[in-house]
């Protein structure tokens, strides 16, 4: 192999590597956040500088903001999501979580993340949960308590109460920061021009104007 062609090859390879990479590795045991310092942007990450480890204490590697649902929304979803600005003691470990109810029928609509892979809990209830992949297959089933379903990085998945009890879900990422993108609210909610959704969607403008005042943000 040339020089010139190996070269090409290794920058190739660390290119590869700078753009799959997700959440950092750690470079220490912990990283309490100094959330009065601001973040700190690279590239491809925005990171939260370190306070001093000596003053780390016990309460900032427990949380107990999820021990009852949040605000409901008229979906009929509440969902309690907890990164490192709230919960200090997972800055840098690569992880975030959410706690996600629903009433009677309620819905979890059609979303994706476009940084990380979701494992969802059942911890109560019956919930018909499920992600399309890439070729428009879906896969979908109830899981009752005390089952799990993973949601694979970056593809649109959902939930829907479909017993007769209230649901309580818990959803673990393995990013700090996975994102959300809800797909209605996108697609109504963003400003894209409404001749393109008519098209697209079969919409005539008055069904176009009632969906932009549901889900306009």
């Amino acid at each position: 192999m040339s020089l010139s062609l190996a070269l090409m090859f290794v920058s190739f390879i660390l290119l590869c590597a700078t753009t799959l990479a997700s959440d950092p590795d750690p470079v220490q045991d912990y990283c309490l956040p100094n959330l009065k310092s601001g973040t700190i942007r690279t590239p491809h990450h925005t990171i939260l500088p370190c306070r001093n480890s000596s003053e780390a204490i016990t309460n900032d590697f427990v949380f107990s903001g999820m021990k009852a649902p949040g605000n409901f929304t008229n979906m009929g979803l509440a969902a309690i999501s907890v990164n490192p600005t709230i919960f200090p003691g997972i800055n840098t470990l690569g992880m975030s979580f959410v706690r996600a109810d629903l009433k009677v029928g309620g819905i979890n609509p059609p979303h994706f993340h476009p940084r990380a892979t979701e494992i969802a809990y059942i911890v109560k209830g019956s919930v018909y949960s499920g992600f399309v992949d890439s070729t428009n297959r879906v896969f979908a089933r109830v899981i009752e308590q005390g089952e799990v379903m993973v949601f694979p990085r970056g593809l649109v998945h959902f939930q829907m109460n479909v017993g007769k009890k209230p649901a309580t879900v818990f959803g673990s990422f393995n990013s700090q920061n996975p994102g959300m993108q809800k797909i209605p609210a996108a697609i109504f909610g963003s400003g894209i021009n409404d001749k393109l959704l008519e098209k697209a969607f079969g919409l005539s403008p008055k069904q176009i104007a009632m969906m932009r005042r549901r889900f306009d943000k």
